[in-house]
């Protein structure tokens, strides 16, 4: 997916904020809103543009508009349970994003069908264990789509976090707040769902391809 930048809309009300220069991570951001609440808007800053394109995939541009902004609100407003433990908020923020994204299932599937025409929708190799070898056909463009409309929320949700909101494994626990066990046992089966999906012969057992680099500090 071509990613763009989040356009300005009126969920915006953190975008001209600044947190001051001495803060370096999201944790200090955090903190230092709970009595400067306009400190908050550097978390903005950082991770906006990122969370739109995860969402824009999922539901379309337009409907990621809403989400990202609702999803910045809804952090402002739940800042003071943010477990400090964790230095960067991104998986915090993509789980409230993942969250937002169920209140418009039927939004989400209308856009998996229009992306499939325009056979423009594609999952890198890497991302979900080489599910296909290049998707170069819209025949199976298509069938990726039906299958990911189908799948069960709770793996859909962390196939996409993986592969579009480029998480890793210990990431998307925190974000879904499920044990990393529990984050690869969803990834594995939608794999395999997917794998069959293309061709029966390509839903062999299934090889564990997580992100080799460690997981960051993060909430």
């Amino acid at each position: 997916m071509s990613g763009r930048d989040i356009p300005a809309t009126r969920y915006e009300p953190f975008r001209q904020q600044r947190a001051i220069p001495t803060v370096n991570t999201d944790s200090d951001i955090i903190r230092q809103s709970e009595h400067l609440p306009t400190a908050f808007g550097e978390l903005y800053d950082r991770h906006a543009s990122h969370l739109f394109r995860y969402a824009a995939g999922r539901v379309g541009s337009s409907a990621a508009e809403d989400v990202v902004g609702d999803t910045f609100l809804t952090a402002f407003e739940r800042r003071a349970t943010f477990d400090h433990e964790w230095e960067n908020a991104r998986p915090w923020l993509f789980g409230i994003t993942t969250t937002l994204i169920r209140k418009h299932r039927r939004m989400e599937a209308q856009n998996f069908r229009s992306v499939a025409s325009a056979t423009a929708f594609v999952i890198n190799d890497d991302r979900v264990g080489e599910v296909s070898d290049r998707i170069d056909a819209e025949r199976n463009i298509r069938a990726l789509t039906k299958t990911l409309t189908r799948m069960a929320a709770a793996d859909r949700d962390t196939l996409l976090l993986y592969a579009w909101g480029d998480l890793t494994y210990e990431d998307i626990a925190l974000a879904l707040s499920v044990p990393v066990g529990t984050v690869r046992s969803r990834l594995n089966r939608a794999r395999r769902t997917l794998r069959a999906s293309l061709s029966p012969e390509h839903s062999a057992q299934e090889v564990d391809h997580g992100r080799t680099h460690p997981a960051p500090q993060n909430a």
